[in-house]
């Protein structure tokens, strides 16, 4: 049977499907795991003043960091490293200068433009397990909002699993593990003129996009991935990108990763990395990898 829960968390809507039987075992599992979703807020939000982020950012060291915050920012260091930087933890002054410093719930109609601010150009944050310590490089601050939505899917996906097949979606970012009853997870995804309907049975699924968090400046128009190389919002013809990789975190970080480098680019790289992708470029067509053509 599929038992479903959905709360807003995140800044999104979350979604716990699990298909087991419907008994108080289950419920009490979907009660635990949306209180992991909310512990992991409470660790990474970069907008609510007393989280472990927060603290981070501000004072430039904590020890001992929480499970949470530690794997998470070594998960988007090692990101880092695999994109060549197009992915960066140390973008948090480039989002904030991009505008990006509330909740986008909470952003005004006209956001007061300030200059691009280029993330660090060695290594941001030096991670000692020793102690489970973080110090970050003068003058950085971390953003994990590309990463903690997926961290968040993974971690519940591997709670529920214990209970039976399940599927976890944090605003579109989703984990799998099992194989439900009807043989496999169907899974929207917004093309440039339909919508396809996909069959999952394993990995992780992640859509980044500039089509739903963007803002108007008093320079320009602006979004939410921002090119860690200029440290202004990428200018690129992806208007969205769906990635099909093994885990969450990796199709959340190599979705922002591909967007930047443009649609013919993230096509060629998801081919040679051997996921699938589904890209909708600004000029309304869409794209695929060879496995999905």
């Amino acid at each position: 049977m599929i038992i479903t829960s959905r709360f807003r968390a995140m800044g999104t809507t979350i979604e716990l499907i699990l298909d087991a039987d419907n008994d108080p075992v289950a419920h009490t599992a979907l009660m635990e795991g949306r209180t992991s979703i909310l512990d992991v807020e409470a660790a990474l939000s970069r907008f609510d003043p007393a989280s472990e982020l927060s603290r981070l950012n501000r004072e430039g060291f904590i020890a001992p960091a929480s499970d949470v915050l530690f794997d998470a920012l070594s998960l988007a260091l090692d990101a880092r490293a695999d994109t060549n930087g197009r992915f960066d933890p140390s973008v948090g002054a480039a989002v904030i200068a991009a505008g990006y410093d509330r909740s986008f719930d909470e952003l005004p109609a006209l956001v007061q433009g300030r200059a691009a601010c280029p993330s660090a150009q060695g290594m941001p944050a030096i991670l000692d397990e020793s102690d489970h310590s973080i110090r970050l490089a003068p003058g950085v601050r971390i953003d994990l909002g590309g990463i903690a939505k997926g961290l968040a899917a993974e971690l519940v996906a591997e709670q529920l699993s214990s209970i039976g097949p399940c599927l976890v979606s944090a605003g579109g970012d989703i984990a799998i593990r099992g194989v439900p009853s009807s043989g496999h997870w169907p899974v929207s995804i917004t093309t440039a003129d339909s919508e396809w309907v996909v069959g999952l049975t394993d990995g992780g699924l992640a859509t980044s996009g500039r089509d739903r968090r963007n803002w108007t400046t008093t320079t320009g128009a602006a979004h939410h991935v921002v090119d860690p190389r200029t440290g202004a919002p990428a200018t690129t013809d992806v208007m969205r990108i769906s990635v099909f990789a093994p885990t969450a975190v990796d199709a959340e970080t190599l979705a922002t990763a591909l967007m930047i480098v443009g649609s013919d680019a993230a096509i060629a790289e998801a081919d040679q990395r051997g996921y699938e992708a589904i890209v909708v470029t600004e000029d309304g067509r869409t794209l695929v990898t060879g496995g999905l053509s």
